[in-house]
């Protein structure tokens, strides 16, 4: 066995967040800036279930057996298992390790499992295709959100930008014109389970209400996907005010977040929204590039406590 360092970027929505669990597209796009790097290494002389998972950003350190079995790591590696026919993982060592904010809507839940099932796979030298990492990978996702779309794990799996609709093949994006969109980080940790779980209670008790809101989102999807793919980049800042607006309906901004979109739209932003569950976490606005960098202190001044400016396309 051969040491293997495999990696994942985390991701963000730019469109269609929470209308996507209920059947309605979104477009989301990979973000390399931020990263999850597994490194396997092989334990030559240690007995045969040996297999040390270290995590120093969660400060977990444990072999293999000792995780319960519903730990998402655990349960990423026994797919793999499962998936290869195999007993158990040969004896090694697995460090995880991430920029990724953990809660923060950028994907750090998908990106492990990504890179876990990827790493063990080729440490195994039986790697998966994709469509077998990003089925293990939603299955683990299901422990971190209970109800997940799976728009996380297929655009952390394939790295590009994509066009997802709940229970459908997706499709990858063609980026008419690159453009350039800064994600502000308020550093404030939202579950996305706990944030899905209080809007179903939200849409169950007004369903007519919501399904007309994610009717609404999914028509300015649709507008993005068109202006994305044949380049008319300066109609998406119109069409993520207008997304954010109807995420403030369902109730799932916060005074953080609304700082900062404020701040940013204020210092020339084309548009700004949360990305993500939201309550906390992300919100990425769209600008020029030459214009980024007092758009991003702005955004900083109003509270983010980063900002990182990505390419899409």
């Amino acid at each position: 066995m051969q040491e293997v360092k495999v990696s994942a970027p985390g991701k963000i929505i730019l469109f269609g967040e929470h209308a996507v669990v209920y059947n309605r597209p979104a477009i989301a796009v990979p973000v390399t800036q931020v990263q999850v790097e597994v490194t396997i290494t092989p334990l030559e002389k240690s007995s045969p279930n040996t297999v040390i998972i270290q995590s120093p950003n969660i400060g977990l350190e444990s072999e293999l057996k000792d995780l319960l079995e519903h730990h998402p790591i655990k349960v990423a590696l026994m797919g793999v298992c499962r998936k290869l026919n195999i007993a158990e993982i040969p004896p090694c060592s697995i460090c995880i390790h991430s920029t990724i904010p953990v809660a923060s809507g950028l994907g750090s839940g998908a990106a492990v499992s990504v890179a876990l099932i990827r790493a063990v796979s080729a440490f195994c030298e039986r790697p998966l295709s994709d469509a077998e990492v990003n089925e293990l990978a939603y299955e683990v996702e299901k422990i971190h959100h209970l109800t997940p779309s799976g728009i996380d794990n297929s655009v952390i799996t394939y790295e590009k930008p994509i066009f997802f609709i709940k229970g459908e093949p997706f499709s990858t994006l063609e980026v008419g014109k690159p453009f350039w969109v800064i994600i502000g980080d308020t550093r404030i940790s939202s579950p996305t389970a706990i944030t899905v779980s209080e809007v179903r209670q939200a849409w169950e008790a007004a369903r007519l209400t919501y399904e007309r809101i994610f009717d609404q989102i999914r028509d300015v999807v649709l507008q993005a996907k068109e202006a994305i793919e044949t380049g008319e980049v300066e109609k998406l800042g119109g069409l993520m005010n207008r997304n954010h607006e109807f995420l403030r309906q369902i109730n799932v901004s916060s005074p953080e977040l609304e700082r900062i979109i404020e701040a940013a739209l204020k210092a020339g932003a084309l548009g700004a929204k949360l990305s993500g569950s939201g309550r906390g976490g992300n919100m990425i606005a769209l600008v020029h590039e030459h214009e980024s960098k007092p758009i991003a202190e702005a955004m900083q001044k109003a509270g983010a406590m980063r900002t990182t400016l990505t390419r899409i396309g």
